[in-house]
């Protein structure tokens, strides 16, 4: 006659391994944090969700702050790889639709992880490796486009980083504005946004409508 199996034998059989558990943790950890930031959330919070014990999340990562770190790489990291692919070749207002729907993009496929590099500030007090140091990121990007379009057209080239904070700025705000509306679209945000930034108020177009890609010769 055959044995039933152990009981314990049964569960361990079940149990998660090292990675699975610490991907577990991550996602429970993020949406904790999303819903109520950092401060609001505890180690209890993310051990409870998780069916785990406390101990378990200590054993991953320290604790919280090291759990919300990790959190924080990632966004960083997929944001910043979004930004930068999306900026390719082009002219300064190519640059900046770019940069507008990409963002946009990550406000709308990563809702959480916007929440969390928009509402807290980085671990420690540092500017590195966070939503700010994105910001400059892509500044210096749209900087150095700047520059030469200044020079083109006489301007004195020594304001374009203060201009590249100023569009990219907009960008961002309106990023954090959008998360909470998503309405009008994607298209059409980016659409007026672009409008505002390159017409002006005074020549500002009636009905905008994102510019095609072209080849350049």
């Amino acid at each position: 006659m055959a044995k039933n199996p152990d009981p314990e034998t049964k569960r361990s059989s079940k149990r998660m391994t090292a990675a699975e558990r610490r991907e577990q943790l991550i996602a429970t950890a993020r949406t904790l944090f999303a819903d109520r930031g950092v401060d609001g959330t505890t180690v209890e919070e993310i051990a409870a969700r998780a069916s785990v014990s406390k101990p378990v999340v200590y054993e991953h990562f320290g604790g919280k702050e090291g759990l919300y770190a990790v959190v924080v790489d990632r966004e960083v990291r997929t944001l910043l790889d979004m930004m930068r692919g999306a900026l390719t070749s082009g002219g300064p207002r190519e640059l900046l639709q770019q940069a507008a729907f990409a963002l946009l993009t990550y406000v709308e496929t990563s809702s959480d992880g916007f929440r969390i590099l928009v509402r807290d500030a980085p671990v420690g007090g540092s500017p590195n490796g966070s939503y700010v140091s994105i910001i400059g990121d892509v500044a210096s990007r749209v900087e150095d486009i700047l520059v030469g379009e200044f020079k083109r057209r006489g301007y004195e080239s020594k304001l374009a980083p203060m201009y590249a904070q100023m569009l990219v700025g907009m960008v961002s705000t309106t990023g954090q504005w959008w998360l909470h509306a998503r309405k009008p679209s994607k298209d059409v945000v980016t659409a007026h946004l672009v409008n505002l930034a390159w017409n002006g108020l005074s020549n500002l177009e009636v009905k905008p409508v994102l510019t095609p890609p072209h080849d350049e010769d």
